[in-house]
């Protein structure tokens, strides 16, 4: 079965999915299917379509799920090992987005490395806990404000900042070592039009 979401973290790997070809078999193999069955369906010769298939198997994009016989071969069933991806911005090495080198904290460049940072802290999570673990539940608040004025904004901003300040304030226990410790991020940004 594959992952809701698959996180890249290599990458050699993150290449490999990134080819136009690759991108298209990914998207084509949410359930098991032979390389050959893929080739029909994609109008692709089944050689290059294989061939594609081996080095996303080989970064451990594709798995094999099973094998069937069709007349005197064997043609191997394969699936994607999730129906998204996202690539780690660990991969990036020291050129990832780090919050810490971003002075402007009310910059978008400021949300996007604290968002890389969730997303490297996520990937750790989702890599050592078991898919159904009550230790690897997260919250997760989304919804849309429209303001009428830029003076609501403003108010609305200081009111979330210091409500999530009360509520840390509140349940925080610097003594309990054996607690788990989460990680809060509040944020909002403008949606872009369209």
């Amino acid at each position: 079965m594959n992952k809701a979401v698959h996180i890249i973290d290599e990458g050699g790997a993150a290449t490999s999915a990134l080819h136009p070809l690759r991108l298209q078999i990914l998207s084509e193999l949410t359930e098991p299917e032979s390389a050959a069955g893929l080739a029909r369906r994609m109008g692709v010769p089944r050689q290059q379509v294989n061939y594609h298939v081996r080095q996303l198997e080989e970064q451990g994009l594709v798995q094999l799920v099973g094998e069937r016989r069709v007349r005197n071969c064997v043609e191997r069933l394969v699936q994607a090992v999730g129906r998204s991806y996202m690539i780690n911005p660990a991969a990036l090495g020291g050129l990832g987005a780090d919050p810490e080198r971003i002075e402007d904290k009310a910059s978008a460049s400021y949300l996007l490395a604290v968002a890389s940072q969730m997303i490297q802290d996520l990937a750790g999570l989702q890599h050592r806990t078991p898919q159904g673990d009550p230790d690897a539940l997260t919250l997760a608040l989304r919804t849309d404000v429209r303001f009428k004025s830029q003076e609501a904004q403003t108010t609305f901003a200081a009111e979330l900042a210091d409500e999530v300040a009360r509520l840390v304030a509140k349940y925080h226990s610097a003594q309990a070592s054996k607690g788990r410790l989460f990680r809060v991020h509040a944020s909002a940004y403008p949606v872009p039009p369209g």
